[in-house]
């Protein structure tokens, strides 16, 4: 068993970063494919330390992919008080959602 979650934790250790904010907006609620999407865009535009800030939002966590929708994202976002994040976001979930 401990060698199970040793395992897991080194398979997550060296996932890579698009595959972290993925499961990041998934986990916020986000549905699958728009979470694939917009953690592509993400990655290439925001910093680390920006996507950090972005995985602390607490009130978007242990959610069902799907659950919300990107507006309420968006907004939750806002609470970051970082336009560029806000600007990323936003933008990548409207190409996200039409595509």
């Amino acid at each position: 068993m401990i060698g199970g979650v040793i395992a897991l934790s080194v398979m997550a250790g060296c996932a890579t970063p698009e595959t972290r904010v993925r499961n990041g907006l998934m986990s916020a609620g986000l549905s699958a494919p728009v979470s694939a999407c917009m953690a592509d865009r993400m990655v290439d535009r925001l910093s680390l330390g920006q996507l950090n800030k972005l995985s602390g939002l607490g009130k978007l966590k242990n959610r069902d992919p799907g659950e919300i929708t990107l507006k309420e994202f968006v907004r939750e976002t806002r609470s970051l008080q970082d336009p560029e994040i806000l600007g990323v976001v936003t933008s990548s979930g409207l190409i996200c959602a039409v595509k």
